[in-house]
């Protein structure tokens, strides 16, 4: 997947932007976009701040406009003190998707300024009156397009330099179509954990044509694994999750990349090669990897979904147990959003149980380590049904955000929880959960990574 730059709006922001750059007279209006550079496979723009230009201060046109010196100015100093770029952004009401000759002619004398104040790359973009964005980039007097600009909200917005759009007036592209998994051909989506859900989500994603693929998970394949981890079979125990999957996608397809991540995802090395996706989905068991999911989805302005599945079980006379209830959840957050921390997904207790759990197991040995049926230890359980309709869930949702098909807004479906014994559909709007702003959004890899100081660089002492 050959892609160079992208340009990553959360929600927030790009709204913002938006209602800044049109305020409904029909003449052009600028802003200065403050972003964090980050990436090493391929360059990602994350947008953390705008720097807006008052109106009165500029000269507007239908089709021109002037930038004053004292923002470009007031931009510079801020992005340097960050170690941040600029990326110069000016309305096009009426609605031209292209940079225009006085577009170039402006960018010439722009653009070696910022670049000069900075010491970095600079960046020129346009708006149209939906909101949909193309972006450029300069390095000294070369210009080289945006492969990809993206806004991070209740739906994923993705515009492409080549006009293409998987939503918006600009080629729409029809969810469940030849079309679809075409777009799907031009991003990178990283599942961590790929044992019994996320090898369903994986296999799923593989199969829809999905460009890159990124595969975290430190495990290796045991016998008990074999009844739910797709593509697994005996000759595959003892080898790594990761390498095994990688090898069954690369078998039946020869259009997309697979990446292998043998590390835990509170890894340093598996952080940097994640932050590198379009979009994440956490299939994980443990509080820590889904803390790590959270903080990945803010830092590097990814849209996250997670899915869990849980079969809680109660006590019957005799000391029989019975199924109380069979869950499956999807979870879709956005940065700027509600994280999972909030939703209670997990909570600090748990955290602290797992770093127990790990490090004073003699202080954890009171808690059962149950698994999927709570309450009952199972080491090889039959779940792959629930695994699969929880995966079928998280796949559906993460189309419906690219490739809007629903009657109703994205916006209602923060949460779905299923529930087969009780034969029941439960969901839950953004709104309903309270933000935290427990995480900086946009910040990309600012030391320590994530800001966790055991992801930090390890410094060598003399």
């Amino acid at each position: 997947m050959k892609r160079g730059h992208t340009l990553v709006l959360p929600a927030k922001l790009a709204d913002e932007l938006r209602a800044h750059l049109f305020p409904g007279d029909g003449l052009e209006a600028a802003a200065l976009l403050l972003c964090t550079v980050t990436g090493q496979r391929r360059q990602k723009w994350l947008g953390r701040e705008v720097i807006y230009v008052p109106h009165a201060h500029c000269t507007r046109r239908p089709d021109f406009i002037t930038w004053p010196g004292e923002y470009v100015e007031a931009a510079i100093d801020r992005a340097s003190a960050r170690g941040d770029a600029v990326i110069a952004v000016h309305a096009h009401p009426g609605g031209l998707f292209a940079f225009s000759d006085i577009d170039d002619e402006s960018d010439r004398v722009l653009m070696p300024a910022i670049q000069a104040g900075t010491e970095r790359m600079a960046g020129s973009a346009i708006m149209i009156p939906s909101g949909v964005m193309r972006a450029r980039l300069y390095q000294e007097d070369c210009a080289m397009p945006v492969d990809l600009v993206m806004k991070a909200g209740n739906d994923i917005g993705t515009w492409w330099n080549d006009g293409a759009t998987t939503s918006g007036p600009l080629k729409p592209t029809m969810a469940f179509t030849g079309d679809m998994r075409a777009s799907l051909a031009r991003l990178s989506i990283c599942v961590i954990g790929v044992s019994g859900t996320g090898s369903i989500v994986a296999e799923q994603l593989a199969r829809l044509g999905v460009g890159e693929i990124i595969l975290i998970d430190f495990d290796k394949i045991e016998e008990r694994n074999l009844n739910r981890i797709l593509n697994a079979t005996i000759a595959d125990i003892g080898s790594l999750k990761v390498e095994v999957f990688a090898a069954a996608i690369r078998r039946y397809r020869s259009d997309g990349e697979v990446v292998s991540v043998p590390s835990s995802v509170a890894t340093r090395e598996a952080v940097l090669v994640a932050c590198e996706a379009d979009i994440l989905v956490s299939c994980v068991d443990s509080a820590e990897g889904r803390h790590i999911a959270d903080r990945l989805s803010a830092c590097f302005a990814i849209p996250l979904f997670d899915v869990g599945v849980a079969i809680p079980t109660e006590p019957l006379p005799g000391g029989k147990r019975r199924i109380a209830e069979v869950y499956g959840r999807v979870d879709y957050v956005y940065p700027g959003g509600s994280s999972l921390m909030d939703r209670g997904v997990y909570d600090a207790a748990l955290l602290e149980a797992e770093y127990l759990a790990r490090t004073a197991p003699q202080a954890f040995a009171k808690k059962i380590a149950d698994g999927y049926l709570k309450g009952m230890p199972e080491e090889a359980p039959g779940v792959i049904t629930v695994n699969m309709r929880a995966a079928s869930a998280c796949v559906v949702e993460l189309i419906a955000r690219l490739f809007p098909f629903r009657e109703f807004a994205n916006e209602t479906r923060a949460r779905t929880i299923f529930m087969l014994a009780e034969g029941d559909e439960d969901w839950f709007a953004e709104s309903q959960f309270q933000k935290g702003h427990r995480f900086p959004v946009a910040v990309g890899a600012a030391e320590p990574l994530l800001g966790l100081p055991a992801l930090a660089v390890q410094r060598r002492v003399a």
